[in-house]
């Protein structure tokens, strides 16, 4: 890299007010008051943070006034991942941070929505406690208690939000997985954590169209045989039901005492969900006492997010991005909820929602940028977006172009633009308010973060292209693996490449000036529209099929450019690629799995490439499909059968990509 000769202009630079007026700010300020610790500026604030690891965590407890009911016994016990123990012996409850807010003002809005089945709603602080309340009880009455596992197969609605927020209240373990998702990627994800209750809608309505989704609800309830209770919210409200389903208006309609269970700081809070390329999805288990801290970390210090604002992350309940968004709560902030096409009916309904709605905060996929400056759109001609101030996009890596765009639209406003994962339901990297933004590049290594590029041989790189890794555990990675005994399967997911260092599986380089470019995965996993599928998925999917023999797949996004998914399948004898084929294929991932992961080409291959030992080699054929060499990413002598590769080489000739 030559950054180090040829440093770039800022593309944006804050204001003194700005700088003055931000919660991080605040928080420098409070440390050399209450601390005796003065720093210059955030790259000093960072060095000190990852060095005193445990000061700098117990200072956030102390700042943020976390509610607790028990004190910790000591801040962490150690560096050795995986299992860092955090704030020990501490009792508390998420929900309950969410409640310190607004006391004295229950009709200030907590979430305002929308969404093509329904107008503008504000549901406000007092009726969003009294909801919460009531479901509480009301799952209580259903024998839910601490542990339990309540899964939601429901839209992003305030009644998710409410759902969410009761079970973290008693102490169950949240779980959930958007309504166009297929029957077999839920199951896969709800069978492996036992179930006690399910909530879940009759359908939905995306691009126009409605989605009725009884009768796979029905389905799910057949086959998830811990279910006790099925919990109906009428949201299509086609006037259909199910038998021996409870409705949710049952769910909210008494009122009872608000009780926050007080639990342990690593007490589960919620089930995720990150594939990989073997295996069922991996059902990452993480705490309250993580989600809450990396939560306000994330949110109040590094987006600047406090009481005063509306923000807005466009999501589904099957992204992380869901339970970011979730966490605005945390710091008091309004959220405001979009369900349906962004790009319907036309591009401007995201932008017209957030005049309406006054949002401060505006996050979304990189893509749904990218494709409204593609569409040539200009949301500044179309609405008043005088009241945003902050820009977020994650998803996949926004290009240079992208930042400019945002800026030639909405002139003065951060462009927080950042990365994690649902690994660590945190970020690693992004936005800094007191930074400049430089075109390209998220500003900051977070605070507490022990972010690094990594090469093969283990060794930290200084503006060069790495494996992105975290050297130091972080509160909100998570407990543990979902029936993952002796943690094997987590072990290997993070652990196995650097021992005793996080690698999350993405390339990244970090900058002269502290920011970092995150290129894209370093792994296979799929990576389409920020929602991301382990290919094992794919496969299991595809070769149900009886005509399929054998598939792999690969996604070239590659730093910001657009998304190609490839499918390259193995036929029995005698069997042709026809349209018939395609269609059943896709439809096959499309009805299962998810519309965003059905391919963009499909191609007839004579094998799939294999290492001696029998495994795909996704990771090579999507390095040659990028533009490497033939040589650089295959040994023919570690192959089964080298002979095959030379079709995927004729192919990313015939696409222009060969090297």
């Amino acid at each position: 890299m030559n950054s180090n000769n040829n440093p770039p202009a800022p593309l944006w630079t804050p204001d003194a007010d700005r700088v003055a007026n931000s919660r991080l700010t605040h928080y420098m300020d409070w440390l050399k008051a209450e601390k005796g610790l003065s720093f210059s500026d955030y790259p000093q604030l960072w060095d000190w943070s990852v060095d005193q690891l445990e000061s700098f965590y117990a200072s956030l407890w102390e700042y943020f006034d976390i509610r607790h009911s028990q004190p910790y016994t000591r801040v962490l016990d150690g560096h050795a991942m995986p299992g860092a123990k955090w704030f020990e012996g501490a009792r508390l409850n998420l929900a309950e941070q969410v409640f310190r807010f607004h006391i004295g003002d229950p009709g200030r809005p907590a979430i305002e929505s929308r969404s093509e089945l329904r107008g503008r709603q504000t549901l406000t602080w007092g009726e969003l406690h009294r909801q919460i309340a009531a479901t509480a009880a009301s799952l209580r009455g259903l024998g839910v208690g601490p542990g339990d596992r309540v899964v939601a197969y429901l839209p992003n609605i305030p009644e998710t939000v409410v759902a969410f927020l009761a079970c973290a209240s008693i102490g169950a373990v949240w779980s959930s997985c958007s309504p166009d998702m297929g029957t077999r990627s839920v199951l896969d994800r709800f069978q492996q954590i036992d179930p006690k209750v399910m909530i879940a809608v009759d359908g939905y309505r995306y691009g126009g169209k409605d989605f009725d989704r009884l009768d796979v609800v029905a389905g799910l309830r057949d086959d998830l045989p811990t279910l006790e209770h099925l919990v109906l919210l009428p949201y299509l409200d086609n006037g259909a039901a199910l038998p021996g389903a409870r409705s949710w208006a049952s769910m909210i309609q008494r009122d009872a005492p608000m009780a926050f269970e007080q639990l342990p700081f690593d007490h589960p809070i919620w089930v995720v969900y990150s594939s990989g390329t073997t295996g069922m999805p991996k059902p990452i288990v993480h705490g309250h006492g993580g989600a809450l801290i990396n939560g306000l970390l994330n949110h109040a210090l590094h987006l600047d997010l406090g009481p005063d604002d509306r923000f807005m992350w466009f999501t589904t309940t099957g992204w992380i991005m869901w339970n970011s968004q979730m966490s605005g709560l945390l710091t008091g902030a309004t959220i405001c909820l979009y369900d349906g096409n962004p790009g319907y009916p036309d591009l401007g309904t995201l932008w017209r929602f957030a005049e309406e709605t006054g949002i401060t905060v505006f996050g979304a996929g990189a893509a749904y940028f990218l494709n409204c400056k593609k569409a040539e759109i200009e949301p500044s001609q179309w609405v008043d977006t005088g009241r945003i101030r902050t820009v977020g996009s994650t998803g996949s890596p926004l290009p240079e172009e992208g930042y400019r765009w945002i800026m030639d639209q909405l002139g003065d406003v951060l462009i927080a633009a950042i990365s994690g994962g649902t690994d660590v339901a945190a970020s690693y990297v992004g936005a800094c308010p007191i930074q400049p933004v430089y075109a390209g590049e998220m500003q900051c290594r977070y605070l507490g973060t022990a972010v690094y590029a990594m090469d093969d041989d283990g060794r930290i790189l200084d503006d060069e292209v790495g494996e992105l890794v975290v050297t130091k555990p972080m509160p909100s990675m998570p407990l543990y693996f979902w029936n993952d005994e002796g943690g094997h399967r987590y072990h290997d997911s993070y652990f196995d490449v650097f021992p005793g260092v996080w690698r999350h599986g993405d390339w990244i380089r970090i900058t002269p000036r502290g920011g970092a470019v995150i290129y894209g995965r370093s792994d296979t996993t799929i990576n389409r529209h920020g929602i991301r599928m382990g290919t094992s998925e794919i496969y299991r999917v595809v070769e149900e099929l009886p005509e399929v023999l054998d598939s792999l797949v690969v996604d070239l996004e590659y730093l910001g450019r657009e998304s190609f998914m490839p499918l390259f399948v193995v036929l029995r004898e005698g069997v042709s690629l026809d349209e018939d084929l395609k269609g059943r294929i896709k439809a096959g991932i499309r009805d299962n799995l998810s519309a965003r992961h059905v391919p963009n080409d499909i191609v007839a291959v004579p094998d799939v490439p294999r290492t001696l030992t029998g495994k795909k080699m996704e990771l090579p054929i999507k390095k040659l499909l990028l533009g490497q060499s033939l040589e650089k990413v295959a040994n023919p002598d570690a192959m089964a059968n080298p002979e095959s590769i030379r079709t995927y080489q004729d192919y990313a000739e015939q696409r222009g990509t060969a090297g």
